[in-house]
């Protein structure tokens, strides 16, 4: 029966991944792995053996009808990343909406994300959030920067841990200054941490390290306007 699965892997400890992903990625006819090395050892780790099909932003704009075509001639498929669930910052939108367009049932399982246990670790205003992602690295980044500094919820950012420090410099232009902050790196692994506090506090702690590892950043809402007192 023609299926797409859309498969979240662990984001580092290889151990956060579901019983029912395992059985998926086992029965499937053919997973697309965004890097087919990364994901050849997870499967060796939990012995699947099925055959994987490279799928990555490189070849997706080729590929996706051309696999969502074998979907339909009766192949079932999972699409994996190296790391949390496909289409979140990563490949997979293309697919999806190509299989949608052939009638081709599409189902997500649930699993691993990076921002989710970012935000919750926080601890900072969650009943509204907005995910940004990845900003533009230059043509309309301080034009995304202006916008996003209007907004009066908690923001979710992935950076790369090479630009962390200048896009914390640049928070710090363009943000509130009393706006909270939490950086997030290494979730899941042995390093994991979480640094919270002012952009100040924040921007001096990575200043003085080598930063690795994956980064999801959290700005926290503004702080409400106090109410004005009037005197009668």
């Amino acid at each position: 029966m023609s299926k797409l699965y859309i498969v979240p892997t662990p984001i580092g400890n290889l151990e956060d991944i579901t019983y029912r992903a395992v059985r998926v990625l086992n029965e499937v006819d053919t997973i697309l792995a965004e890097d087919t090395r990364t994901s050849g050892k997870l499967l060796k780790h939990y012995n699947i053996n099925t055959k994987m099909n490279s799928y990555h932003m490189f070849n997706e704009h080729k590929m996706a009808e051309s696999f969502a075509d074998r979907m339909a001639a009766g192949e079932t498929m999972a699409i994996i990343t190296d790391a949390g669930t496909p289409a979140i910052s990563d490949p997979g939108y293309l697919l999806v909406r190509a299989c949608i367009s052939r009638d081709i049932e599409v189902e997500c399982l649930p699993g691993a994300t990076a921002f989710v246990p970012a935000l919750v670790n926080a601890g900072l205003p969650n009943d509204k959030f907005f995910f940004e992602g990845f900003l533009p690295h230059k043509k309309g980044r301080q034009t995304r920067l202006k916008f996003l500094a209007t907004l009066p919820y908690s923001i979710v950012f992935y950076e790369s841990p090479h630009r962390l420090v200048k896009t914390l410099q640049q928070f710090i232009e363009f943000f509130d200054s009393d706006r909270k902050v939490s950086v997030s790196r290494e979730l899941t692994k042995i390093h994991e941490e979480t640094i919270r506090g002012t952009f100040s506090e924040v921007l001096e702690y990575f200043q003085s390290k080598t930063v690795k590892g994956e980064i999801v950043i959290v700005v926290g809402a503004p702080e409400k306007e106090k109410e004005k007192k009037v005197i009668t």
